[in-house]
């Protein structure tokens, strides 16, 4: 069976895509708390 040497998981492009992934939340909610903050100007 060639399944055996192959792995299920292809951690370098599974660490990529998680990272990416992380960073558009992270700028997501940057860019909700800026909008916060800005509406809370016109007080």
């Amino acid at each position: 069976m060639k399944l055996i040497g192959i792995s299920l998981v292809d951690w370098s492009n599974g660490i990529i895509m998680i990272a990416v992934f992380i960073l558009v939340v992270i700028a997501l909610i940057a860019i909700l708390v800026s909008l916060m903050n800005s509406g809370k100007k016109s007080e």
